[in-house]
């Protein structure tokens, strides 16, 4: 295996290459590590870019800006509301890639209004192996994919993170909160809210890793082993119950194989094959 000391090396390297680069930034564990190494390697030829909308919560966007300050790295925020987007809110299986074009497409305008001719966006090598229409976009616009060329899995960033001392080190996994709902099943604003709500609600629980799968009246709930072992606490519950109730949600159920990623890439053929 590749020592992950080479594999740091190769990033920083590949990130020279580029001289100077605007990173799509979400403040999760792979952004917030590549924008940091960038940092270190760049210095100010770099410009951090995210994207506000209603599938962002805004806890989210308040530790992305936090950590963009806190290191003294240009930050500029754009609109990307996906809702507006020609066919986003029907939930197609591409709706990744509609996003994706969209999003790189103003990150690009800004970055060329600035003089930066490349981009980069976080994915990790572990995103190789799942469907994910959204690295069809960062193909086709000329993105750069750092960590991926690096061979960095998602393992490697958080170990990096931690010897680097990045609060983001231990966080979450987070993906929009369109990610939710079956493909086929439409999105709206209030839908999505719903969602924001109920996860803040079991983060606030003290739930980590955790989603709220939307299913028209029903909330599947996915967590890992810490959340379940919460969930034996019949008061906490039944609290979770009368909260999504007030949501909006009438049945609330728990999936029995806990939090994973690209759960709802499950009903795909080209997963299940």
């Amino acid at each position: 295996m590749e020592p992950l000391q080479t594999k740091l090396e190769n990033l920083k390297q590949y990130l020279k290459n580029l001289e100077k680069v605007a990173v799509a930034f979400s403040g999760g564990v792979d952004s917030t590590f590549l924008l940091a190494t960038a940092r270190d390697v760049l210095g100010d030829n770099l410009l951090a870019v995210t994207a506000r909308s209603c599938s962002f919560p805004e806890r989210e966007l308040k530790e992305a800006c936090d950590f963009t300050r806190q290191n003294n790295v240009e930050h500029v925020l754009v609109d990307s509301e996906e809702l507006e987007i020609e066919g986003f809110s029907k939930n197609p299986v591409n709706r990744c890639y509609l996003c994706k074009t969209e999003l790189f497409t103003k990150i690009r305008e800004i970055a060329e209004s600035r003089g930066i001719v490349s981009i980069a966006e976080g994915s990790n090598a572990d995103d190789d192996g799942d469907y994910r229409p959204g690295l069809r976009a960062v193909a086709e616009l000329g993105v750069h994919s750092p960590l991926r060329r690096a061979n960095l899995s998602k393992s490697d960033v958080r170990k990096l993170s931690n010897e680097r001392g990045l609060p983001t080190w231990d966080k979450q996994s987070f993906a929009c909160l369109s990610s939710r709902f079956p493909y086929g099943e439409t999105i709206t604003k209030e839908r999505l809210a719903m969602i924001d709500q109920a996860e803040q609600f079991l983060l606030d629980a003290g739930f980590r890793q955790v989603r709220v799968r939307y299913h028209d009246k029903l909330a599947r709930i996915e967590t890992d082993e810490n959340g379940f072992r919460l969930l034996k606490d019949k008061p906490l519950r039944e609290k979770i119950h009368r909260r999504f109730r007030e949501i909006g949600f009438v049945y609330t159920s728990v999936d029995l194989l806990g939090y994973r990623t690209g759960a709802m890439n499950e009903t795909l053929p080209i997963v299940n094959q």
